[in-house]
């Protein structure tokens, strides 16, 4: 991974950034190498990751999450080694400090669009499905552009950018600490990509969670605090 010219001047790192790594390895048995440079992030501060698909944008968003461990190096959130702590440890991260935006949308068939976005709150003891989560719900998905005339649409008869945006808004719904997007603006035409783009932004900036957004669209690359370029080769990632 190489940096390119930061797009705008990163907050300075005053304190311990929220989310550091150490230079990192991640091997698969296909063969699949992914080597990633050192990184430092503050809370509030933002990263945009490019390059070519395959690359290995999506495994160091899962590295980055503790989905996935790295074969070398390490990731510390809040100074703690994230990447060094139990599966259960790393599940419950992911649960109530990380909010994740996947290429697939991982959206529940059997559930309406507004359940989709409280789901995060059903799945972890430590989070709450209150009235309070119900307006914020409702509130992420008019910014995203659907009204409350698609609260209790199925996700099937939805188009894919607007299933897109059901999936940002279920990844903030838990005001997390850490916001991971694969792809967040890859189903959306040129003006909701930069609405998209710009509330992940504010969203981020707002509660000062660092945000990282692994992206093939060069027209939103201008908001982010930092741009990164993994280089081509390797499968699928």
């Amino acid at each position: 991974m190489r940096d390119a010219a930061p797009a705008t001047t990163p907050p300075l790192l005053e304190t311990p950034p929220l989310l550091e790594t150490t230079a990192l390895v991640f091997r698969r048995a296909t063969g699949f190498t992914l080597r990633a440079a050192p990184l430092a992030l503050a809370a509030g501060a933002s990263l945009a990751v490019r390059g070519p698909s395959g690359c290995g944008k999506s495994a160091l968003l899962a590295l980055l999450s503790g989905e996935l461990v790295p074969t070398e190096g390490e990731v510390r959130f809040a100074s703690a080694p994230l990447s060094r702590a139990s599966e259960s440890a790393r599940r419950a991260h992911r649960a109530t400090r990380c909010g994740q935006v996947f290429q697939t949308f991982e959206l529940l068939p059997s559930l309406d669009v507004l359940s989709n976005v409280l789901l995060p709150l059903r799945l972890h003891p430590a989070l709450h499905l209150d009235a309070d989560a119900r307006t914020r719900a409702r509130t992420l998905l008019a910014r995203v552009g659907l009204d409350r005339t698609m609260e209790r649409r199925a996700i099937d008869r939805l188009s894919h950018g607007e299933r897109q945006r059901v999936a940002i808004a279920r990844a903030l719904i838990t005001r997390p600490a850490l916001i991971l997007a694969d792809e967040p603006t890859g189903n959306l035409d040129p003006a909701r990509k930069q609405e998209i783009a710009s509330l992940l932004r504010h969203e981020a900036a707002a509660a000062g969670a660092a945000l990282v957004v692994a992206t093939h669209d060069e027209s939103i690359l201008a908001m982010f605090d930092e741009v990164r370029t993994i280089g081509s080769g390797g499968d699928s990632a």
